[in-house]
């Protein structure tokens, strides 16, 4: 299929169906773990509308009503969600309100509202576009929920992590306004770089960009720290490496002494 796919997902815990709004392989940020062969900058393209809804159709009958779970699956699993994710920035795609209401409609289509959530993975860059905002909180209104992309809060780390030169402060900004449209989650991948896990510096300012989310007491749901699980395309593979469980689970215990809801996927 062109841009939906199924997949076993750690994060959510059973089944996901995902919407690959690129295609094209384009983001507008380059993250070294990134697990996206051929990784460029840019945009998605224009959206084939019909035939998403014709290939996310086909997928969710399967599944619904045949076989694909018990011949596809690990035993017992069950579908949890409809992720927008893929291989770039999702909502780069200009027909991202659009998107929204077809998966909508599906959902209704399978009696799958309230039952399964819908899910936006995003770097939260372009949080700020009106097409965006509104397609939000549409998904607000289909039980969805926000993935916001948070791996540093410092300039520095921002660039040689995530390829980014958008500011800390710009984040913040996003961030507030995505919960505020819509129950959000900060998403966080943590890993080793040339064999040393993040500096006690970077440690202290993601734990203080935490903390002003909670005393300005902006909605966020929690965080979802997660570690490598799959090898990085990217040129700067061969300096990462993953970090013991019990650092993870470290880490996600000052993050809960913030008072947030901390979900580890090592």
């Amino acid at each position: 299929m062109t841009y939906v796919y199924p997949v076993v997902s750690r994060r959510s815990g059973g089944v996901s169906v995902g919407i690959n709004l690129n295609p094209n392989n384009a983001c507008n940020w380059r993250c070294i773990y990134c697990q996206v062969p051929n990784l460029t900058r840019g945009s998605a393209p224009p959206t084939d509308l019909r035939l998403l809804e014709a290939e996310l159709r086909s997928l969710l009958t399967e599944i619904v009503h045949g076989r694909f779970l018990e011949d596809h699956a690990p035993p017992g699993a069950k579908l949890t969600d409809i992720a927008l994710s893929g291989n770039g920035e999702p909502t780069s795609a200009r027909d991202f309100e659009a998107v929204i209401g077809l998966v909508g409609r599906l959902l209704e289509e399978f009696a799958l509202m309230g039952s399964i959530k819908l899910v936006l993975i995003t770097n939260g860059s372009l949080i700020h576009r009106p097409g965006v905002e509104r397609g939000l909180a549409h998904m607000a209104r289909l039980s969805g929920e926000v993935w916001f992309k948070l791996d540093s809060a410092t300039r520095e780390g921002m660039r040689t992590i995530n390829g980014t030169r958008q500011t800390p402060e710009r984040v913040w900004e996003n961030l507030v306004r995505a919960a505020g449209l819509c129950p959000t989650w900060v998403q966080t991948c943590v890993f080793a770089l040339d064999g040393k896990p993040p500096e006690a510096s970077e440690q202290e300012a993601y734990l203080t960009f935490l903390r002003r989310a909670v005393e300005a007491d902006i909605g966020l749901k929690g965080v979802l720290l997660y570690g490598l699980a799959r090898p990085s395309q990217q040129p700067e593979a061969v300096r990462l490496s993953p970090l013991p469980a019990a650092w993870l689970e470290a880490y996600a215990e000052k993050i809960r002494l913030l008072g947030l809801t901390v979900k580890v996927s090592p």
